[in-house]
């Protein structure tokens, strides 16, 4: 058997480099917790498997041999780095360190999650949370990638793969001018803003399909599409056109020129699930950042400022 091919216990090189401290058995045995006889059959069953003799020793001395020099460096070395590592261990398991990536909807990420991450880099400095604000099947591949530990998305169908669990629900606002006839209605309907000049946000957000799915046959007048909500908001404001936007992105409309009021329509509500691997287990870091999530997630009922007059719009299903 080659030496290369020996397993070595943590056990038998801790004591190597004990005897190599303090030359004498007694004193290297007590630092290890062993009784001498204990000790001393340790540091014969490691060179009986290394077939070379470590020490000279009688009984007034105990020196290393040459062969046992060359060991003690990589053994010291071997020693430092384990230590190190379960040290790193340690601070991870404590969540004192590590690293979580979460891919989330750019309506949660910019409005609800600077918050909630300020709050938990207070709580866990030392653990570093990457960010990808991207659309819902983005934040899918992020996570089938590896790129991102978990994702907030809407799509619920993501495949064998991938679990999908609840995180919160959105209503839907009326966005327009202040002055518009509409922000002076009691009770709004998809169907009744069908003949509107509507600005749209782009096909594949889910903003858009869920919109279109809600109205289906109908479709709704568009004016123009945009990928950004601050396009939309500056569109809306120069009094182009309305939109109907979920309650979590109504502080991109945070405008005196503008009101929002909630749209009544059966299915016109986005519900945002926790995606994630199916066959990986979360780092301590991403566990911890999910449960610090769930804890403060978007709740219904909670109120979300409108601008119509200085009131303020409860937001269902938020």
């Amino acid at each position: 058997m080659q030496i290369t091919d020996l397993n070595l216990s943590t056990r038998q090189v801790r004591a190597f480099t004990a005897l190599a401290e303090h030359r004498n058995f007694t004193r290297a045995a007590e630092q290890c917790h062993l009784s001498q006889s204990a000790f001393s059959s340790l540091i014969r069953t490691l060179e009986d498997s290394l077939g070379v003799r470590l020490f000279d020793r009688d009984t007034r001395r105990v020196e290393l041999t040459p062969e046992g020099r060359l060991f003690l460096g990589g053994a010291t070395r071997v020693l430092a780095s384990l230590r190190d590592a379960l040290e790193d261990l340690g601070e991870h398991a404590a969540g004192r360190r590590g690293r979580a990536g979460v891919a989330a909807l750019p309506s949660l990420a910019a409005g609800w999650m600077p918050g909630v991450l300020a709050a938990f880099h207070q709580e866990y400095p030392g653990i570093q949370v990457d960010v990808a604000d991207v659309l819902s099947e983005s934040c899918i591949e992020f996570v089938r990638g590896g790129r991102a530990d978990f994702a907030l998305a809407s799509m619920r169908s993501v495949g064998p793969d991938l679990q999908a669990d609840p995180f919160c629900r959105d209503g839907f606002y009326l966005v327009c001018r202040k002055d518009h006839p509409l922000s002076r209605r009691r009770r709004l309907t998809l169907a009744a803003l069908s003949g509107e000049p509507f600005i749209h946000l782009a096909q594949d957000s889910s903003v858009r399909q869920h919109i279109e799915a809600a109205i289906h046959p109908a479709r709704m007048n568009g004016m123009m599409e945009l990928d950004q909500l601050s396009t939309v908001a500056g569109m809306v404001r120069a009094g182009l056109g309305i939109t109907v936007v979920p309650a979590l992105t109504l502080f991109h409309f945070d405008s005196d020129d503008l009101t929002a009021l909630p749209v009544e329509t059966p299915g016109l509500t986005r519900e945002v699930f926790v995606i994630r691997r199916r066959d990986r287990s979360l780092s301590i870091g991403a566990q911890a950042l999910l449960a610090f999530m769930m804890q403060r997630r978007p709740q219904p009922g909670e109120r979300r400022a409108s601008r119509r007059g200085t009131a303020l719009a409860r937001t269902r299903g938020r």
